[in-house]
């Protein structure tokens, strides 16, 4: 099939279809950043930048008419996207089993649960909904489904959702600190606390029997980290965090972000993609020379500072923008800020480039 775009551009299918998506998306990320989409309003583009081409890789199905896809990751567990968001259930014998509640979704996870019921005749009633970690994004649809679902989340989860006191993230009724294994319906479900990384409660949600590990906010399959290394409030715990992925058997991956599941190899790529920006990170705080910008600003610290800094980020993310530029999406978007994320990581957290005045 050929066809071509809005702008009378070629393409085929695959693209064109991936395109529609991101456009059905466009209210989903607005909502995520807080925007409100009132209506058609015109947009000054002039002197906006270009970017780089994403990646056929990186593009996941086409969302439907109601603006979610939703699929068999393996047997009886599915996952649903809006394009930039993503959610999974189980569905059992005594009902379905919810992870994560996003609320660009929303309702569309009742829809994508009913569908998936009623072409294989189980029930469709949301009994447990299981939490990823506390953040609004993730969890903002929870209350849609009521007070009669079991809610379970680490304990650290419960603790920042009482102190947050968000009606539409309900706390969870059960709570675990270290590791738990549900049993539900039939199903095995394997949950662990392996330290701190994006957030100081975001778990490793494991399915043994599918092949399959959710882990939220870490590596968003085909893409490069979302601005400031996904705002991981732990950075040397989100480093590590791809190495205890790997850790465990599964061939699928739930990332809770774009628009596709995510394989081990994408995993490998995102572990080298991060280790690529600490070697140029230690290499700019070795070879970039303070002493241009502090002589060029004399008093102004602040400005100092921040022009010697943007140097080093730069030095850093340059040859792993020309490196994962057509491997990873928005290579050329977002690398700089993550470089900025690590430095002061390395410097502060790690102590590398430290000098004790003599």
């Amino acid at each position: 099939m050929s066809v071509t775009d809005s702008l009378g551009r070629p393409t085929d299918r695959r693209t064109f279809l991936a395109r529609s998506a991101k456009a059905a998306a466009v209210p989903a990320v607005a909502a995520a950043l807080g925007g409100v989409l009132a209506g058609p309003a015109a947009a000054d583009t002039t002197g906006l930048p270009d970017y780089a081409p994403i990646p056929p890789s990186a593009l996941g199905p086409a969302v439907n008419a109601q603006g979610y896809h939703v699929g068999r990751v393996e047997r009886n567990l599915y996952w649903v996207t809006d394009g930039t968001y993503q959610a999974a259930f189980l569905t059992t014998k005594d009902g379905v089993v919810l992870f994560d509640a996003p609320p660009t979704i929303g309702h569309n996870l009742q829809r994508a649960i009913d569908e998936v019921a009623g072409a294989n005749g189980v029930s469709n009633k949301v009994t447990h909904l299981v939490y990823s970690h506390h953040h609004a994004d993730h969890l903002g649809g929870s209350s849609l489904f009521g007070r009669d679902v079991e809610r379970i989340g680490h304990a650290e989860t419960r603790a920042l959702l009482l102190r947050d006191n968000d009606p539409a993230r309900p706390v969870p009724d059960t709570t675990f600190t270290d590791r738990r294994t549900l049993h539900i319906g039939g199903e095995r479900i394997e949950l662990a606390h392996l330290g701190t990384n994006h957030t100081p409660d975001n778990i490793y949600i494991h399915f043994p029997d599918h092949g399959t590990l959710m882990l939220v906010d870490i590596n968003l399959p085909g893409w490069v980290p979302f601005d400031s290394f996904n705002l991981n409030e732990d950075v040397p715990g989100s480093v590590a965090a791809p190495a205890k992925a790997l850790a465990y058997p599964w061939t699928h991956h739930i990332g809770g972000h774009m628009g596709r599941l995510g394989t081990r190899e994408d995993m490998a790529v995102y572990q080298q993609y991060v280790a690529d920006l600490i070697d140029g990170v230690k290499a700019a705080l070795a070879n970039v020379d303070p002493a241009p910008f502090f002589a060029r600003y004399g008093d102004n610290e602040w400005a100092a500072v921040k022009e010697y800094q943007a140097a080093q980020t730069r030095y850093a993310a340059g040859p792993v923008v020309r490196k994962y530029t057509g491997v990873l999406a928005a290579a050329d978007v977002y690398t700089e800020s993550t470089a900025f994320v690590l430095l002061e990581s390395i410097r502060l957290d790690l102590g590398v480039g430290s000098q004790v005045h003599p």
